[in-house]
């Protein structure tokens, strides 16, 4: 299969004419003399043919053609070096073929970003991630992924054939009669090989692909649909005339009094000059204090405090942003919230990520802003 596919498609590295040089490598590959056996089969012809236990085809057709001579050797190693070259293969491809995809939105937009050195580095990452996972799940027994690997190539054969079936109907170029014939019967073939291949194989592996593959048809189709729906929500075509917000409620959330809460103030008060502050009361001793403290070094804005009797910030703020909803269901409400950032960035693990709660609680609210507004430490 390899040895075909590989004729196929490096049709132009041959000597010209080179469409007929290729038929010929093909007509010489399909009526091979030797009588190389895969390994399921040597023990059976008991090794008559010098065929040594353990040894693969291409070492068996090397041996019977020159022999134990450096020019068997030469080729062993010659061919360990393309199956080095054939492992990259796919690092080159499979991310071009990602970005193909991504880029008629079937799968994530990630796969089509090139990373610095111009490659698809995402797609890079995934393919080597998804190796490792089949090697550990096949304890690094390669043999054990013929069946996924047969099963895969005899399904893209027969999807290939057939689309170039469907393309010769629609665009009906000369020949196109005798050229569908032959990818017809292309297709027919390959399909049939799958089909066995699926159901001599199902449980030594081909099973997997057999649920893979409509698995992934379904997640493509999938994110496609979300991409066309978040297209057509986005357009700017046909977009009814909106209002003009009725108004704008500025609130700072605030925990406690410190240098960090000050801009957040200050810059709420640039966008409205009756923005309030919010403090969530989970203890009445210590909203006693920070009243004293909002007093002192706070002036001109109001304090709005709500009760939390279970201790929670987001569930009482909520409440909150209904009632003002009830009151102006057309005003925007910006909540600013003051965040100081510490130096080391695994500082951040001794603090409480208490704005990052929030902005997660609110992200889905209509009509809701949240603003941050960071203090860096030293």
């Amino acid at each position: 299969m390899t040895g075909i596919e590989a004729v196929s498609d490096g049709v132009p590295a041959f000597r010209a004419p080179e469409a007929q040089t290729a038929r010929r490598v093909l007509l010489a590959l399909g009526r091979h003399p030797h009588r190389a056996l895969p390994r399921n089969l040597r023990a059976r012809a008991r090794l008559r043919r010098g065929a040594r236990r353990g040894e693969t085809v291409n070492s068996q057709l090397a041996r019977i053609v020159f022999g134990e001579t450096p020019l068997y050797y030469i080729i062993q190693g010659v061919t360990m070096l393309i199956l080095v070259l054939a492992a990259n293969t796919s690092f080159a491809d499979f991310p071009r073929l990602a970005s193909f995809l991504a880029r008629d939105r079937f799968i994530p937009r990630q796969f089509a970003n090139r990373g610095d050195r111009l490659a698809f580095s995402n797609g890079i990452i995934i393919l080597a991630l998804l190796s490792i996972g089949l090697l550990v799940v096949f304890q690094g027994n390669t043999h054990a992924l013929i069946p996924l690997y047969a099963l895969g190539v005899f399904v893209s054969f027969t999807l290939s054939q057939a689309s170039m079936v469907r393309y010769w109907f629609r665009h009906r170029r000369p020949r196109w009669p005798i050229r569908a014939l032959l990818n017809g019967a292309g297709a027919l073939a390959t399909g049939v090989v799958a089909v066995i291949i699926g159901m001599t194989k199902f449980t030594h592996g081909a099973w997997i692909v057999v649920v893979l593959i409509p698995s992934m048809i379904a997640l493509f189709v999938t994110i496609r649909r979300h991409y066309d729906d978040v297209a057509v929500q986005l357009s700017v075509d046909r977009v009814p005339g909106r209002s003009a917000p009725a108004g704008h409620s500025v609130l700072v959330l605030v925990g406690d009094v410190h240098r960090g809460m000050l801009p957040a103030i200050e810059y709420a008060q640039s966008l409205s000059p009756a923005a309030r502050g919010i403090y969530v009361e989970v203890d009445p001793e210590q909203t006693r204090r920070f009243e004293e403290r909002w007093a002192k070094y706070v002036e001109g804005m109001p304090l709005v405090v709500l009760r939390s009797p279970y201790r929670s910030v987001t569930g009482p703020l909520q409440e909150y942003l209904d009632l003002l909803h009830r009151q102006a269901p057309n005003e925007m409400v910006t909540i600013v919230l003051p965040e100081f950032v510490p130096a080391r960035w695994w500082q951040h693990l001794l603090h409480n990520q208490t704005a990052l709660l929030i902005k997660g609680a609110l992200l889905f609210r209509k009509g809701v802003v949240v603003t941050n507004v960071p203090y860096h430490l030293r």
